[in-house]
């Protein structure tokens, strides 16, 4: 009976926050490519997990899924060498505690604006003395207990936070935001920004170029990850060119919608 426990729990560490380490590899400076997850279903996740992917992040502020098909969909990642983190709806405690003790690996916090927002995220994280994250012995995170102590002790440094930079706002705080401990990747969202700076996917203009560099001079300076979500294959090869080693490669969704159009297109000769 101790050898079939000895093996479970083996078997459960097998994919352990610590053997993935995506915090400590963003925080070294890896190129760390990842998806975002918008659909509710887990046979994506479960092929991003298998793609070679660093991470995946299941969107909950502007995806199709719900907190209840979460479970299924980090269970669906479960077992491949592929990262789940979770874009919450919003920096509310409530939403911290359940996304970890679901057991995400990382968390990509939308509107921090200011340094006191981006403490208040860091801090909704980590269990105390590190933060003030509630306490659950029997949560999935922790394999139901049996990883719980691991997990008490070691979170804080394996637990991946992200905030977006997506407005003039968070570029005049970046500096404070960047220094902030706990705070690891500044990912920058390119058409929420545009759109508030007033430069709708202009992303060659002057000025939106000079707010990408500044959120890239502040992680560098406080030696924190810059990320940014990409588009198309010339501009991941300029993204990465200018220091955005947390790179975001499209969505499931999109990843969709491109393979049928250029399906249909392969095809069409044949169909008509």
């Amino acid at each position: 009976m101790v050898a079939a426990v000895h093996h479970v729990k083996h078997s459960l560490k097998t994919h352990s926050m610590n053997e993935i380490a995506i915090r400590k590899r963003a925080l070294q400076g890896s190129k760390l490519p990842g998806s975002f997850l918008k659909s509710e279903s887990a046979i994506p996740a479960e092929l991003a997990g298998h793609s070679g992917l660093d991470w995946d992040l299941l969107d909950m502020e502007h995806g199709s899924g719900s907190w209840g098909m979460l479970t299924h969909l980090l269970i669906a990642l479960e077992g491949s060498n592929t990262a789940p983190a979770i874009r919450l709806n919003s920096n509310q405690a409530d939403y911290f505690k359940r996304a970890l003790d679901l057991g995400t690996h990382g968390l990509m916090v939308p509107n921090v604006n200011t340094a006191d927002e981006a403490r208040a995220a860091a801090s909704y994280s980590r269990y105390p003395p590190h933060g003030t994250r509630g306490v659950a012995l029997m949560n999935r995170g922790a394999h139901y207990g049996v990883e719980f102590n691991e997990r008490l002790e070691s979170s804080h440094e394996n637990s991946l936070i992200i905030t977006q930079i997506e407005s003039p706002a968070v570029i005049e705080n970046v500096e404070v935001i960047a220094a902030v401990e706990g705070v690891d990747v500044l990912f920058v969202r390119p058409i929420d920004l545009s759109i508030c700076m007033g430069l709708l996917r202009q992303f060659d203009h002057s000025d939106y170029i000079a707010a990408t560099e500044k959120a890239v001079e502040a992680a560098k300076k406080h030696n924190k990850a810059s990320g940014v979500l990409g588009f198309a294959s010339p501009n991941l090869a300029k993204f990465c060119a200018k220091s955005f080693p947390f790179l975001a490669v499209g969505s499931d969704g999109g990843m969709v919608a491109i393979g049928m159009k250029e399906l249909v297109k392969a095809n069409q000769k044949a169909v008509q």
